[in-house]
């Protein structure tokens, strides 16, 4: 069974629900997923893993969350060559910068040599309506996943 690392940030509850959500769409395709609040994160897990999945909900004129900082000022250190990476976000579409974070943590791991494996999610506010959009998020990560495994 393969395994994923699965990072949020939440403050209102949504980015937390959507990782649910994402969570729920890995596990239908077999995959073993570690779920942590990004406070809850080090260095050494994402070193562990070579699929992870990272969320957050944008802050302010799209930016990271406060919560999200250490870790991220952490990883430009890092080399995520041969990791698979996806990011999805929360965010609000009265702000200029729709989901912001998404675009910043995209960027990080694309400078890092990280490989994004699926374009970013990005989810108005929660996920009412978009639940079977999530769920499909992480399908499409599993597959493309176990897609690279089998070559």
């Amino acid at each position: 069974m393969s395994e994923v690392l699965l990072v949020y940030a939440s403050m209102s509850g949504n980015t937390e629900a959507i990782a649910d959500l994402i969570e729920e769409g890995l596990q239908e395709e077999n995959m073993n997923v570690t779920k942590l609040d990004v406070v809850d994160c080090d260095l050494d897990q994402l070193n562990a893993f070579d699929s992870i999945i990272l969320g957050a909900y944008t802050w302010g004129d799209g930016e990271l969350p406060d919560e999200f900082l250490d870790l991220y000022d952490e990883m430009a250190g890092l080399d995520f060559t041969n990791k698979q990476f996806a990011v999805f976000g929360s965010g609000d579409t009265a702000y200029d910068i729709f989901c912001g974070a998404v675009d910043l943590l995209e960027a990080m791991i694309d400078e890092r040599n990280g490989q994004i494996v699926q374009p970013g999610l990005k989810i108005e506010l929660g996920p009412d309506g978009e639940e079977e959009t999530c769920k499909d998020f992480g399908r499409k990560f599993a597959q493309a996943v176990n897609l690279k495994a089998s070559v």
